[in-house]
């Protein structure tokens, strides 16, 4: 994440090892000094906060006051921290975007009434016609503008639409917006991350997404997880743990050929930790730890984790439909770049099949439970759990061409 203007003015005013003290100070300085501090650096920056603070609004709306007042003394911009921080935890709480017009009105009123005409605002207009949104008022503006206004797509898995599309084309969206586009999607990223989930971010981001200093997909979702459980995680939860041990499981060493793909391969585990001669892209659809990824041989884009809990609890799987059809799509398009692909989880029983079945009925034009029954063939502990088996069936149509 760049540094703004004023971000890197108060930091370097503040020296080289500032308190938060310091840093305020600074923050209050500048504002004494230009008459202007209401950037939006610091709601860029907040959606950690919401984490952090998931069991009590209260204390979320403070530390976010407090948090922005570091680098911008302008209380507009503390403001905006705190509700849509707040609008976040609603999001990850209850699954709507109702929570900023709800923060908005825990405001006092007069403060309420101005938030409520802006937020009335971006409704009316596209995120482009927010013009000056290196300021805060306007970034938050044209962040919502691009998430309100962007219809919630229908569910039709086997047509190829999923309700949680919207995250990408709400934050393509935003992107369009132009001026300051990053800040504005990092805003609204935030946001609509909050409402889907990290599974609806689409694998082709997620294949290439990379940060300073060194960060990967997988050391940001590790980042999240420990900020929502107060910086702490147990020592075998996913996904820190240098290696996971799979040694209570069935035969994590099994191997097969893809019935209607020979360069697509299909195993457990043990496959992914020494991958055959040839293979040179994993999609993992189990965790695997911190030295497992990328697999031997395997580049760090060509290398696909999914999220995917072998579960017939609905829960369990937030948006499993796109999930799976997003790993299928994935095992193609590696294909498509002339890939070997191993494609796994613990022992091939639920998860691989479902997905090689799956990327079989897309791309290959077999239909799905054919394709199932093809894979049971070269797999024959193949049992997809029911909750797989149905999204296979609302699925099983082939994929649209891109």
């Amino acid at each position: 994440m760049k540094a703004g203007i004023q971000t890197r003015s108060v930091l370097t005013k503040a020296g080289t090892r500032p308190s938060a003290k310091m840093l305020a100070e600074a923050a209050t300085a500048h504002h004494a000094r230009t008459g202007r501090s209401g950037g939006n650096g610091s709601l860029m920056r907040t959606a950690p906060v919401a984490l952090a603070f998931l069991h009590d609004p209260g204390e979320l709306a403070d530390a976010a006051h407090t948090i922005s007042a570091l680098t911008h003394h302008d209380r507009q911009a503390g403001e905006a921290c705190a509700v849509w921080c707040l609008a976040m935890r609603h999001a990850v709480l209850h699954g709507t975007f109702d929570g900023l017009r709800l923060a908005v009105l825990s405001l006092p009123a007069k403060r309420a009434a101005v938030w409520t005409a802006r937020l009335d605002e971006a409704e009316m207009y596209p995120p482009e016609h927010f013009d000056h949104n290196g300021w805060v008022v306007q970034a938050m503006q044209g962040a919502w503008s691009a998430i309100r206004r962007t219809p919630v797509p229908g569910d039709d898995p086997g047509g190829g639409s999923f309700a949680a599309q919207h995250f990408q084309r709400a934050l393509e969206a935003a992107v369009r917006g132009g001026r300051d586009t990053d800040t504005v999607a990092a805003i609204a990223g935030g946001l609509l991350g909050a409402r889907w989930g990290a599974s609806a971010a689409p694998m082709a981001w997620q294949r290439i997404l990379h940060g300073w200093p060194g960060l990967r997909g997988r050391d940001l979702i590790a980042l999240a997880l420990c900020s929502a459980q107060n910086g702490q995680s147990e020592p075998d939860a996913w996904p820190l743990p240098r290696v996971f041990d799979y040694s209570a499981y069935g035969d994590t060493g099994v191997l097969a050929i893809h019935p209607h793909d020979r360069l697509v391969l299909l195993g457990g585990v043990d496959a992914a930790r020494k991958p055959p001669d040839g293979v040179d892209a994993v999609v993992s659809l189990c965790r695997l730890g911190r030295a497992e990824v990328p697999a031997p041989g395997v580049r760090p884009p060509d290398h696909v984790e999914v999220w995917l809990a072998d579960s017939a609890d609905p829960g369990h799987n937030l948006n499993l439909d796109l999930v799976l059809a997003q790993a299928a799509d994935a095992v193609a398009a590696l294909r498509g770049e002339g890939r070997t692909v191993l494609i796994h989880c613990v022992d091939a029983v639920s998860r691989t099949p479902a997905v090689a079945a799956l990327y079989a009925a897309r791309h290959l034009g077999i239909p799905v439970q054919q394709a199932l029954r093809d894979v049971h063939a070269v797999l024959p502990a193949a049992r997809p759990n029911p909750a797989f088996m149905a999204a296979l069936d609302r699925l099983g149509a082939p994929a649209a061409a891109p």
